[in-house]
């Protein structure tokens, strides 16, 4: 007589508690699968005492914008709109010159905003949400140490005890960040390509007061409906505001400027001759105090492909693309890597339980998900990597230029002539509940910026053509402008030399 065929729920074992991490567990257990959750470092935990300060060490900021909200949306609209709660919205960005002059660049026609988060915030209130599901479990201080793809087991260094154990699952996600055990792991078993460089810049963290007014009450000290940048060709220095009215600053530039920056006084000159009005925001003590006790911190870019393992294994977020900051896509950009899973183990019609028989048969199914992620997901990543590096030479040195002005004028000129349809953010989230993309490419002229950063319908290996294209046309008027220029250049030198000697 053969036993009855149980089943049970899948045991998914996510690897890393940040917002990509935390997300993805979300995810899974709304589908209905027993979720367990790890975490390695007590930083992230709320509960410790290093919680908050070493979130002090680095940036607190993270620039959330519709990617990142669509995807939060697409899991649990309740909880994104209560992360939105604690956000500043910026429309633009602020641009310092260095004779004091400002000069803002609004992001979108229509007033769409990025929004300013506060990065231990955000991870506290995953944190608690996840902590909160019935279907999840929380392990902090659990290091991995192993994974068993095949055997589908986890060896973790339990901190609590100093002991080692064992965990089993049925599907690992590693989104454990830029130096992933997990990937690491995942090599082992699968022929994956694995690029990693690290830029010639790196960044040191600052932070500006809150100012006050004569009554005491606390203000900004810089307009906070904007993102600040002062850009300085080979550097530049940011501000991003925070709900205590303060802003969190960061320094980027090349590692030999900041070897040469090597005491207090070169680094406090050297900042004084070209961030003047910084400096009076931030006030020098607080200046050097930061110098001094903040780490310089390294820029790295990695590269990998294929994402998956069968149906036992997926990396997403820092895990499977690390890109530098400069276009605020990396949060978003690993918060869509989930919309982007759920989808498709909804298209495939993934179950949320197995059978006790089979459970040691791969899942076609689930395969045939993850599959399809790494064959649709390499080339966006690819493409928003290479966008992210060239949004960093924009904004340390183009958005000051007189070329850049005129074409990102003559951008937003086509854009308004062309009309393409405002696609409201609530009606984005909708679609993008249920679909990868929008199907069509998207009509009109558009600006790079509203593409990557207000357009989540719209792949990132589109926009990349998308802005190809319209690069070229631009290019194409700037020479057809340049002929008819030299064209009455000629006209009008050879009446001149006729006139003179008539």
């Amino acid at each position: 007589m053969s036993s009855p065929n149980i089943s049970r729920k899948r045991r998914a074992a996510v690897i890393g508690a940040g917002p990509v991490g935390c997300l993805a567990a979300l995810m899974l257990a709304k589908r209905g699968w027993e979720v367990s959750l790890y975490e390695g470092r007590s930083a992230l935990d709320p509960r410790s005492s290093l919680f908050k300060s070493t979130a002090k060490q680095r940036s607190i900021n993270l620039a959330i914008s519709h990617r990142g909200i669509a995807a939060m949306h697409a899991i649990d609209g309740s909880m994104a709109q209560r992360f939105m709660q604690t956000a500043i919205p910026m429309k633009g960005r602020m641009i310092h010159h260095l004779d004091g002059k400002l000069y803002s660049q609004l992001y979108d026609r229509d007033g769409q905003c990025i929004n300013s988060i506060d990065r231990a915030l955000l991870n506290e209130h995953f944190v608690d949400q996840v902590s909160a599901s019935e279907n999840i479990r929380v392990f902090f201080r659990h290091k991995v140490q192993a994974v068993d793809f095949e055997s589908k087991n986890i060896t973790f260094e339990n901190m609590n005890t100093s002991r080692n154990t064992t965990a089993s699952f049925d599907f690992c996600v590693g989104a454990d960040g830029s130096h992933s055990v997990v990937r690491r792991q995942l090599m082992r078993v699968v022929r994956m390509d694995y690029q990693q460089e690290y830029i010639k810049h790196e960044y040191i963290e600052f932070k500006m007061p809150a100012s006050q007014d004569h009554e005491g009450h606390l203000n900004f000290a810089l307009d906070p409906s904007h993102l600040h940048i002062w850009p300085r060709r080979s550097y530049m220095f940011i501000a991003l505001p925070n709900q205590d009215h303060t802003f969190t600053c960061t320094l980027f530039a090349p590692s030999e400027e900041l070897d040469r920056l090597n005491t207090q006084n070169i680094f406090l000159n050297w900042f004084k001759s070209n961030f003047p009005d910084a400096l009076q925001a931030i006030g020098e003590k607080n200046l050097i105090n930061d110098f001094t006790h903040n780490p310089r911190s390294p820029l790295i870019c990695t590269k990998s492909n294929p994402y998956h393992y069968k149906d036992r294994a997926i990396l997403l977020g820092d895990a499977a693309h690390s890109m530098v900051p400069f276009y605020g896509q990396g949060l978003n950009c690993g918060l869509e890597d989930v919309r982007i899973l759920d989808v498709l183990l909804s298209q495939e019609s993934v179950m949320s339980t197995v059978s006790e028989r089979t459970v040691d048969r791969e899942d076609e199914r689930l395969m045939r998900a993850l599959s399809r992620y790494s064959q649709e997901r390499h080339k966006d990543l690819l493409a928003i990597t290479e966008l992210a590096m060239a949004n960093y030479v924009e904004m340390r040195h183009l958005v000051t230029t007189p070329i850049y002005l005129a074409r990102k004028a003559l951008d937003n000129l086509l854009y308004t002539l062309s009309s393409p349809q405002y696609r409201s953010l609530s009606y984005l989230t909708m679609l993008l509940s249920t679909e990868l993309y929008a199907e069509n490419e998207p009509r009109g002229w558009l600006p790079l910026y509203t593409l990557v950063t207000f357009r989540p319908d719209v792949r990132y290996d589109t926009v990349r053509r998308t802005v190809a294209r319209q690069s070229a046309i631009l290019t194409g008027v700037g020479y057809v402008g340049a002929a008819v220029l030299l064209g009455v250049a000629g006209v009008w030198m050879s009446y001149a030399t006729r006139s003179r000697y008539r």
